[in-house]
């Protein structure tokens, strides 16, 4: 052996024993994480718009409440640490949790949350919960960290109803600027939101607990299209699509363990809403007959490739006091085609149905406009983006037929609101709202509902559709996403990387 080989053996021995003995380099913990969202919000502030994507993006994250709904639909303390109520179920008494500030420094207190609760019920308030705090008869301050609600009417749905996002808790001096510049209590505050793309959020270290937030960073980007949400997928450019188009390629996805696949149940409702201030669909004849011009199964199919279960009302299967009405307006085009002679309407019939861009709504509307030509209705589609939807259909009500999943769980009381979008004004509906409202007893309230399910399917407010099943496709080593789906939001606090 040379001396070069001797060398060239020595040092290769030397550095085996060193890398035997040496320990291996740890690798860093990712700490961000890239979630993906069908629809970008038109703002952040969750009690002055009505979309859900708002939710999605701030609930928990940037804002918090005083209750805490989780993925599976349990309430827990969130700022208020715990909470009593007295014998007539009609005042909660909460006791906050103390050292909490807001983003700005400010304190969070009894006051902020007297201010944030008033405010939600005030006249010139948008919340679309606004019924919920306007049920509140007086809000008492006994000390800084105590908190006293006495309601008109009992409401035994009030403490899930604290955890949404219409009820979050804002700090004064800053509120007016939520809409873009949130200020919250929350973990995450916003680093940048470029518009028609994502929004990034980052660990605030200022949070109460700051050290159990394992994620420093979390970039939500906005994928609208089914094709492009799969891509994203596949290519690792998103961690995790929670609520994603993606039924079609589940299979693909199952096989591949990279991937965990979380198929969940949910309280939405997807329906096909009706304007009835528009002739003649204020005639319930009409509304009928567009009801019974659908195939809901058909439509499950087209529009949520099977992953749906039909409903006959505005409600759905395991909900407190639920009623199958399926067979109500059940499909039956030949009474669909009597109803509108009945109604005396003049065929064909020509209406608009608006689409905004979520993939069930567009590929939804295909399905049922070819339903509705069979019996002489011709449903012109018109696709539209998200912002065009919520100004012109939900605000401007300058549509004939739209689609669309209201996602909220606790929101029947729709029916009751003044200029709603759907213009229903039903004042048999809205005296037994008034009596659903003022009935404490659980047995009552939900014979009750089933009355109030009853009427609005009679009264064919809407083609009631489905109920959607979510599916959730992530990185299998990301831990914390929710199965189930109790109301729109991601929990990016309790996400983690295996």
């Amino acid at each position: 052996m040379n001396l070069r080989s001797a060398q060239a053996l020595c040092a290769g021995l030397l550095l085996a024993c060193a890398l035997q003995g040496a320990p291996a380099l740890a690798q860093p913990r990712k700490d961000s994480v890239v979630l993906a969202m069908t629809l970008e919000p038109p703002g952040l502030d969750p009690t002055a718009g009505a979309a859900s994507a708002i939710a999605e993006i701030v609930l928990y994250n940037i804002f918090e409440t005083l209750t805490k709904v989780n993925g599976d639909g349990h309430v827990t303390p969130l700022l208020a640490e715990s909470w009593s109520l007295s014998p007539d179920a009609k005042a909660y008494t909460f006791r906050l949790r103390k050292g909490v500030k807001f983003q700005n420094g400010e304190p969070f207190n009894a006051a902020s949350v007297k201010f944030s609760l008033e405010r939600a019920a005030a006249k010139d308030s948008v919340n679309k919960d606004k019924a919920v705090f306007a049920n509140i008869a007086s809000i008492d301050t006994p000390d800084e960290h105590t908190v006293v609600l006495t309601l008109k009417n009992s409401n035994p749905d009030l403490l899930f109803q604290l955890g949404q996002a219409t009820a979050i808790l804002v700090e004064p001096k800053s509120v007016a600027g939520n809409n873009t510049q949130p200020v919250g209590t929350g973990p995450f505050k916003l680093e940048a939101w470029n518009r028609g793309s994502s929004i990034t959020l980052a660990r605030w270290d200022g949070y109460r607990h700051a050290g159990s937030v394992k994620m420093r960073r979390a970039t939500v980007r906005f994928i609208n299209d089914p094709a492009a949400q799969v891509a994203a997928l596949l290519s690792g450019d998103v961690d995790a699509f929670p609520r994603v188009a993606a039924a079609r390629s589940l299979e693909q996805f199952k096989r591949d363990k990279r991937f965990q696949v979380l198929i969940g149940g949910s309280r939405a409702k997807t329906i096909l809403a009706i304007n009835h201030k528009r002739k003649p669909l204020d005639d319930v004849r009409v509304r009928r007959a567009i009801a019974a011009a659908i195939d809901r199964k058909s439509v499950i199919d087209g529009a949520a490739d099977g992953f749906g279960v039909p409903i006959g009302s505005y409600y759905t299967p395991g909900a407190p006091g639920y009623i199958d009405l399926t067979a109500m307006n059940a499909y039956d085009p030949a009474r669909a085609r009597a109803l509108l002679h009945q109604a005396g309407v003049t065929l064909p019939l020509e209406l608009t149905m608006k689409l905004p861009p979520t993939p069930y709504a567009r590929q939804g509307g295909e399905v049922i406009a070819a339903m509705l030509d069979k019996v002489g209705i011709k449903a012109k589609m018109e696709n539209i983006e998200w912002a065009q939807w919520l100004s012109g259909v939900y605000k401007d009500k300058a549509y004939d037929l739209t689609v669309i999943a209201h996602v909220e769980p606790l929101d029947f009381g729709n029916f009751a609101r003044p200029n709603y979008y759907w213009g229903y004004e039903s004042a048999q509906f809205n005296a037994l709202w008034v009596k659903i409202q003022a009935t404490a007893k659980v047995d009552e309230r939900n014979r009750l509902m089933g009355d109030a399910q009853r009427l609005v399917a009679e009264d064919a407010v809407a083609a009631y559709l489905y109920q959607p099943t979510w599916i959730t496709v992530a990185n299998a080593r990301l831990k914390g996403l929710w199965k189930e789906v109790p109301l729109f939001a991601n929990d990016i606090g309790a996400l983690s990387w295996q």
